[in-house]
């Protein structure tokens, strides 16, 4: 069995430090999120996600004037407390979304942490890699569940940094003690508004970011309580997923120096 995983980041990559504090604020947690899919089922799986979304957001597509081909609604502003309070249909489409990858053999994925370091500490490219490490090595945990006989393709939307990133995922793939054999080639960078599976990806990976929030800073997030109508789903419809707390004696922490 041959799997596509469909990731996309959630949170956000900087340093904070309180919701409301003057600059360090926009997330407590970062990390990649998205869906696993066996790759025979990829194709109906677009197609549903393409009409969807056209019929979900056939006003805003229409004013665009693109083609909604090319159109894509990122995540982040499609999870937005407005929204998930005033539209029950996202709470129908977010349902339909996890029935339809779970019907087809998929699962939802998602690994990420919550960010505990003081800015100066903070080494956000490190901190990428730190997460792209854990990913690799969940999901070939994944394929080795499967008796050993599955293994995966990974796609990721384009990232700034991108040949320091396949180096480090390649390295962690073919070297060190543990290399990830069930990993068929090091992740592929996408353009997501090419993507409907790339953009299913970034829907999911909005709400974790959400619900992440409260998972990591309940006081400070009360408010995104309406988002975690969604979390017993997300949750049932997940495999070997979390967002990990590191203690600041932790050896793995991506810190500066």
């Amino acid at each position: 069995m041959i799997y596509l995983a469909y990731l996309d980041e959630f949170g956000h990559i900087g340093p904070f430090l309180s919701r409301s504090h003057e600059k360090h604020k926009t997330s407590p947690v970062f990390g990649l999120a998205g869906f696993l899919l066996p790759v025979e089922e990829v194709r109906s799986f677009t197609t549903w996600f393409f009409q969807r979304k056209c019929d979900l957001l056939s006003y805003e597509i229409e004013r665009s004037r693109q083609h909604p081909a090319r159109w894509e609604k990122k995540g982040a502003a499609l999870y937005t407390l407005r929204n998930v309070e005033k539209y029950p249909e996202l709470h129908r489409m977010t349902h339909r979304l996890f029935n339809r990858i779970t019907k087809a053999g998929g699962y939802i994925f998602f690994t990420g942490l919550e960010k505990p370091w003081r800015p100066d500490e903070l080494d956000s490219r490190e901190l990428y890699r730190l997460v792209l490490r854990e990913t690799l090595k969940r999901l070939d945990d994944f394929c080795i569940d499967h008796d050993g006989n599955a293994s995966i393709m990974i796609v990721l939307d384009e990232h700034e940094d991108r040949m320091s990133l396949l180096t480090h995922a390649a390295a962690n793939m073919f070297g060190g003690a543990e290399p990830r054999t069930h990993i068929i080639e090091p992740p592929f960078q996408v353009e997501s508004h090419m993507y409907q599976s790339l953009q299913a990806a970034d829907w999911i990976a909005g709400l974790v970011g959400r619900i992440g929030c409260i998972w990591a800073r309940p006081d400070e997030y009360a408010d995104y309580l309406p988002f975690r109508r969604f979390e017993r789903h997300l949750c049932e419809a997940s495999i070997r997923s979390g967002i990990k707390t590191l203690p600041k004696t932790d050896h793995s922490l991506p810190l500066k120096g």
